[in-house]
């Protein structure tokens, strides 16, 4: 099967633009700003051992402050595929 960026949203759960997740280490708010579909370099391609390259979801992230405009203040952005667990990991959506 052929990865595609679709499948990434889909099996991820990944939260859509404007939504809001919280940090599970630091328990601080963050909203969703940008999401971006990229390709990830990968060296675990089976038949040859090559690099190729994997879809994955880029989102950026801008930390809540009470009284601060959207994009002014500490922003971040991490790139999430099918083969990592990461935004599972550190992130959870706040309903």
């Amino acid at each position: 099967m052929i990865e595609t960026h679709n499948d990434v949203i889909r099996e991820k759960h990944l939260p859509k633009v404007g939504d809001t997740v919280r940090s599970r280490k630091h328990g601080t708010p963050w909203r969703v700003i940008e999401k971006r579909e990229v390709w990830l370099n990968a060296s675990d391609d089976p038949p040859t051992g090559e690099y190729r390259a994997i879809p994955a979801i880029y989102l950026c992230y801008w930390r809540v402050h009470d009284g601060r405009q959207p994009g002014i203040g500490k922003m971040l952005g991490y790139a999430y595929s099918l083969h990592d667990n990461t935004f599972e990991e550190n992130w959870e959506t706040v309903r």
